[in-house]
């Protein structure tokens, strides 16, 4: 008898989750998104075993994401079970004022409700987005199933059903008002990494043609950022790239609703789970550190406590 998982086959989770083109961007849009929540970044920041491994640490959660959504229930759970674990010592307070509405010694804690809640914010809005601009954009019914389920997903991952707004509508007049408030602070590290996750900051690139494939990436998710996010990154944005971006997103979308000349190949293409592509990045991350290159140049590879130590 086949596991299932916590989700249905049918569930708006696992049809959103298994178009590629939402698989491959989402992440990176919800990393660069939710930096500007200090308590989420700084607490990630200085608890990672992955400061000189970036892209390793962002397949380890695309996986682990992935496995819950997408997964069976014993996959499902053998990722819960990892990320209880390091979640477990992921505590204490901001080293330094991160904007006036998170001055030095504010706490923080992976098990503290609201911050679960603004992990699966953070992850929810971005696959919404990604979804209605590369696939379609979905129906009033199908986003409120989609939210229902991404609220489901974060309590798997222990968030208290009562942290999340009770309605997807209640939830965007929330998280709108948040990405349009004071709150709201990139710390510099913040702005660094952000800066390279949406490829404003190249440092490694990749031989032709999966240079311009990664690129394109790139240009989907610093496209889809609301322009406050842009701005604060200090991400240049003019009508150029803007005609790139739709032109692009557009022939994703129509890749998407067109019969395909040849379905097998484009099959394999646009649907699936992206667990082979967050292996590929590991690899390429491993070999970049070993042969002496960083990711990301200029982060820190001790965190703030490491390097002020004594």
């Amino acid at each position: 008898m086949s596991d299932p998982g916590y989700f249905p086959d049918d569930s708006m989770i696992r049809r959103v989750m298994r178009k590629r083109a939402v698989g491959l961007t989402y992440g990176q849009r919800a990393l660069v998104v939710g930096a500007v929540d200090p308590l989420l970044y700084v607490g990630t920041a200085e608890h990672t075993e992955h400061r000189t491994t970036p892209y390793t640490r962002l397949a380890i959660t695309g996986r682990l994401f992935e496995a819950v959504a997408l997964g069976s229930k014993a996959e499902a759970d053998r990722a819960r079970a990892y990320t209880h674990k390091k979640h477990a010592t992921v505590q204490g307070e901001l080293p330094e004022d991160a904007g006036e509405r998170h001055p030095a010694g504010t706490a923080y804690a992976a098990h503290d409700p609201h911050l679960m809640f603004m992990t699966m914010a953070f992850t929810f809005d971005s696959v919404e987005v990604m979804h209605d601009l590369l696939v379609r954009r979905l129906t009033t019914a199908e986003r409120e199933d989609l939210y229902r389920d991404y609220v489901r997903w974060g309590e798997l991952f222990g968030m208290p059903r009562e942290a999340a707004p009770e309605s997807y509508t209640r939830f965007r007049r929330y998280f709108d008002d948040y990405l349009a408030s004071d709150e709201l602070h990139l710390t510099g590290e913040a702005r660094l990494v952000g800066g390279y996750l949406a490829g404003q900051r190249v440092p490694n690139p990749l031989p032709m043609p999966l240079n311009r494939v990664v690129g394109g990436v790139h240009l989907l998710v610093r496209g889809s950022l609301p322009p406050r996010i842009r701005a604060m990154y200090g991400m240049h944005w003019g009508r150029t790239q803007e005609r790139a971006f739709r032109a692009l997103a557009r022939t994703v979308r129509t890749a998407h609703i067109t019969p395909p000349l040849a379905p097998r190949v484009l099959r394999g293409t646009l649907a699936g789970p992206s667990a082979p592509v967050y292996r590929l990045l590991t690899r390429r991350e491993r070999d970049l550190v070993a042969a002496g290159r960083p990711s990301m140049p200029g982060v820190e590879p001790l965190n703030y406590v490491q390097r002020h130590a004594g």
